[in-house]
């Protein structure tokens, strides 16, 4: 590639990027499969000279191509995890040229290559450098990874096996010093003198005892510690390496899954890292937002990262608030050629050696989603999986075509079932686990249509019949009840928290599977989730339906109507007089802490006005209204964050929606919304965005502007309901 053109002309953008300009619906792969170029140009810090230079990229999708002053690097395939090359010995004191050539056509990597293109896997991909990167300087010899595993956590032996991999040659012996820390208090430590192998890899163990009582990681309590490794020369510590990691033991047994002794049932949900407008190229604060509603709104204990590594802002985000992880290698069915399969075995150890010493990750997923069974292929997986980190099980999702022949030809430590099938009266089945071997499931509810036992079109939009939108969170609940019915199944993890973009069974490029929209915004199927949580912890009141009375459900709610909640009782109010008592119905679902509720709410004409007071020990612990009348409607609009940071990349989500006076959602809302902006920052989203197509709900993101410090204001002007603004500060970056 030539390095001295004019490249005046090139666009400037910040990572994380996406080549391809998006709305939140209809997405062409045609409009990213391409060969793109990123340059950048760059000078050495003064902090840099004498040292050892390495580009880092997060994710590149699909095909990396750099090029460092005109020498070309290595390529890289595969979109989802990291990789790092060193450029020291072509690097000059002045002027550097960074290109890299990014080829975002179907690749014949995992997840792709089936000859079936973008049409055959049930994500998109849109191409780009999607995740951060960063030219690092490290010493001459330097710490390349740490890996720290607990070992024994629960006896008072408990120890901690560190495992340092230094890079480069020292002619005479080197320290190696570890030390676990609790915050100031050092807690222990271990030291080594060694000889560095000519080679330039040498692998030093420095296993600490005596530990005393330390604190366990659990999703209620998630401890996080210190361990710093630091390398000395001659008498001078020249790098040190931090990994945070936690204390925790999670066994999959036969009688279900354990966490640190006590038996725990998985409930959670599956997770695509697809957001609208961008694929794939959210900052980290917008990863970690996904973290936080999956453990602190929908009341998840696990999610899995389905089908392919997420971001490890995701996953530090998981660390620090207790939300375990099932972690997969990039895939979904299709199985590819010699040259194929074995970027799926790479991919495997990379995933394995970027993410061992974070304590959520409870499980390895190292078959390809849905496939067919391949015993030496995924031998292989596991062999690499267990060789890098041997404390975690190994797994992957399985159906009834991959299951009829299983006893030969699977070979994991846990069994994962893809679970859709009806119940004889048309409700959420769910079998009995198989014996003999730990049982989770890894999907069910989905899109699949229990009413006609068969495909998998059910898709609960927000503009999509009502009655529809209203089965959603019955039928996880229906799920989840089904799975803890049986003492050997470990839990269930369903079909899914957000709506993605997908070409399989969609509608506009947008698959409606969630529980949640693109935006992140609840729909009804949350309603279960969201009251799966102590009413000590809050109360909460959450209708499995709308109250609404307009053309598209003119009879209301109907006459069998979910509320769900965690209190013990609940009196509902009609326009103020008393309509009814309800109590949580134990009978249909058993096995649930906290089961819905059910009334009779079919009404005629009108706009009547609908109260829900929820009682806990006798006392009034939540009231919550509800308005038919549409005149009353209102616009709602508000940032999760109010401070970023000016570094060009920052984001924050702007969500808006349609309301009834109290601030219930309103169904089947439209007019336009206009954004107007001033102030250091861009909208990143539809401008002007058309509400009917959304349902009456959406979002965009508001993201900073290079070293530009400040405060924005972001107005809402909606088509009927007037303005609402929100006000963010941008601050410089520390």
């Amino acid at each position: 590639m030539q390095v001295r053109f004019d490249d005046r002309a090139f666009s400037k953008v910040t990572l994380p990027h996406s080549v391809a300009g998006l709305s939140w619906q209809d997405w062409d792969p045609a409009a990213w499969e391409d060969r793109w170029i990123y340059r950048r140009h760059f000078s050495l810090p003064a902090a840099f000279r004498n040292r050892r230079v390495f580009l880092h990229f997060g994710a590149v999708m699909v095909r990396a191509s750099p090029v460092i002053n005109g020498h070309v690097l290595p390529d890289h395939l595969g979109g989802y995890l990291p990789f790092r090359m060193e450029i020291t010995d072509w690097l000059t004191e002045g002027d550097n040229v960074l290109d890299v050539a990014v080829d975002s056509r179907w690749q014949n990597v995992p997840p792709e290559g089936s000859p079936q293109g973008p049409a055959s896997i049930d994500y998109l991909e849109p191409g780009g450098i999607t995740r951060a990167a960063a030219v690092d300087a490290v010493p001459r010899v330097f710490i390349r990874d740490v890996f720290a595993k607990p070992v024994k956590v629960l006896d008072s032996g408990r120890r901690l096996e560190v495992t340092c991999s230094v890079d480069g040659f020292s002619g005479g012996p080197v320290e190696i010093k570890t030390e676990l820390i609790d915050g100031l208090r050092r807690i222990s430590q271990s030291q080594r003198t060694v000889k560095l192998d000519p080679g330039g890899q040498t692998e030093v163990a420095l296993p600490l005892a005596n530990l005393g009582n330390v604190v366990l990681w659990d999703f209620d309590h998630p401890h996080l510690y210190d361990v710093v490794t630091t390398l000395t020369i001659h008498g001078k510590p020249v790098h040190d390496f931090r990994v945070k990691i936690g204390f925790r033991e999670a066994r999959f047994a036969v009688d279900g899954f354990f966490l640190n002794g006590g038996r725990l049932q998985i409930f959670g949900l599956d997770r695509h890292e697809l957001y609208p407008y961008v694929g794939g190229a959210m900052p980290r604060r917008v990863l970690r937002r996904d973290a936080e509603i999956l453990r602190r709104a929908f009341n998840c204990n696990m999610v899995r990262c389905s089908h392919y590594p997420p971001s490890e802002a995701f996953l530090d985000a998981c660390d620090e608030l207790g939300l375990m992880v099932w972690e997969e290698l990039p895939g979904w069915q299709y199985l590819g050629d010699e040259a194929w399969r074995e970027l799926a075995v790479r991919d495997v150890r990379d995933m394995v050696s970027r993410d061992r010493n974070h304590p959520s990750v409870v499980i390895w997923g190292v078959r390809i989603n849905e496939s067919r069974n391949d015993p030496e292929l995924y031998r292989r997986t596991r062999e690499v999986a267990r060789s890098l980190d041997d404390s975690r099980p190994t797994s992957g999702s399985m159906t009834p075509s991959s299951m009829r022949n299983w006893r030969a030809e699977w070979h994991q430590d846990v069994f994962a079932f893809d679970d859709y099938h009806s119940a004889p009266d048309g409700s959420v089945g769910i079998r009995e686990p198989l014996p003999g071997v730990p049982y989770i499931l890894a999907e069910t509810v989905g899109q699949f249509n229990y009413s006609q036992g068969k495909n998998f079109n059910a898709q609960y939009r927000r503009t999509a019949d009502a009655a529809l939108q209203q089965a959603q969170a019955l039928r996880h609940a229906q799920a989840h009840d089904r799975a803890a019915s049986f003492a050997r199944c470990a839990g269930a993890l369903a079909w899914c928290a957000f709506d993605y973009a997908s070409l399989v069974n969609s509608f506009r490029g947008v698959k409606y599977p969630g529980v949640a929209d693109v935006f992140r915004i609840p729909k009804l199927g949350a309603a279960f989730y969201l009251a799966q949580v102590s009413p000590q912890v809050r109360p909460v009141i959450a209708p499995g339906f709308y109250w609404d009375f307009g053309p598209e459900q003119p009879g209301g709610p109907g006459k069998n109507a979910a509320i769900f909640s965690n209190c013990e009782r609940l009196e509902l109010f009609l326009d103020g007089k008393p309509l009814a008592t309800l109590l949580p119905d134990r009978t249909g679902f058993p096995h649930l802490r906290y089961p819905p509720f059910f009334c009779d709410l079919a009404r005629g004409a009108g706009t009547p006005e609908l109260r829900v007071d929820g009682y806990v020990g006798g006392g009034l612990a939540l009231s919550k209204s509800f308005s038919s009348d549409r005149t009353k409607d209102q616009l709602m609009l508000g940032v999760d964050d109010a401070v970023l940071v000016a570094d060009g990349s920052d984001a924050t989500r702007l969500a808006f929606q349609i309301v009834d006076q109290f601030g219930a959602m309103r169904p089947f809302a439209g007019g336009d919304i206009h954004f107007e902006l001033t102030g250091p920052g861009t909208i990143v989203g539809d401008n002007p965005f058309h509400l009917a197509e959304s349902g009456g709900a959406g979002a965009v993101w508001i993201r900073t502007l290079p070293d530009s410090p400040g405060h924005i204001v972001v107005t809402a002007v909606h088509s009927v309901l007037g303005r609402k603004s929100a006000e963010i500060t941008v601050r410089r970056p520390a």
